[in-house]
């Protein structure tokens, strides 16, 4: 039920920007230019791969260029360093309940690992980052593959991220990673 809820909100909430964007600019393009979607910890996440899907099966776009609107315009903030606090969703329910999204997730890890193999060459530190790994989609991982920023809650969890949770991601482009109260 919390999973259909969320999806449910996610998906209401990105339908309504959409056509609130495009009744005043008649385009998508500039979706990032105009509107800026913050994801406040893992709970919304879901709104990444709905944002694709809306923009590929509704709009038309193809995958890189959804891709890159998404990724221009969603951010993270992240509020625990707490492994068992960050969200994660069985694969098999996503794969059931939401089966269009769950390839969508599919596909951004995908490519997602390939660019993490590409800029680390270590199995250790993409098999840390994965989206999809041990039967369960990890929803931080997601934010950190999609993201325009991942923001921590104060300098000190922002150092914290920084340093440590997401310490693999961040050396990759340390520019993301702010912290704003």
């Amino acid at each position: 039920l919390r999973l259909k809820q969320q999806y449910f909100f996610v998906s209401a909430s990105l339908q309504s920007i959409l056509k609130k964007h495009y009744k005043k600019y008649r385009t998508y393009t500039n979706l990032p230019e105009k509107v800026a979607i913050h994801i406040n910890d893992t709970h919304p996440a879901l709104c990444v791969p709905e944002l694709m899907r809306l923009l590929i099966d509704e709009h038309d776009f193809g995958w890189d260029e959804a891709w890159d609107i998404v990724t221009a315009c969603v951010n993270y903030t992240n509020h625990t360093v707490m492994s068992e606090a960050l969200e994660t969703w069985p694969q098999g329910l996503i794969q059931s309940q939401l089966p269009r999204v769950w390839e969508i997730i599919c596909e951004i890890n995908r490519r997602w690992c390939d660019e993490l193999r590409a800029r680390f060459g270590d199995d250790v530190r993409v098999g840390r980052n994965l989206i999809i790994a041990d039967g369960c989609v990890h929803m931080a991982n997601l934010c950190l593959a999609a993201c325009k920023t991942i923001n921590g809650v104060s300098a000190l969890h922002g150092e914290i991220l920084r340093r440590d949770l997401f310490r693999d991601v961040c050396a990759l482009n340390p520019s993301r990673f702010t912290y704003v109260t």
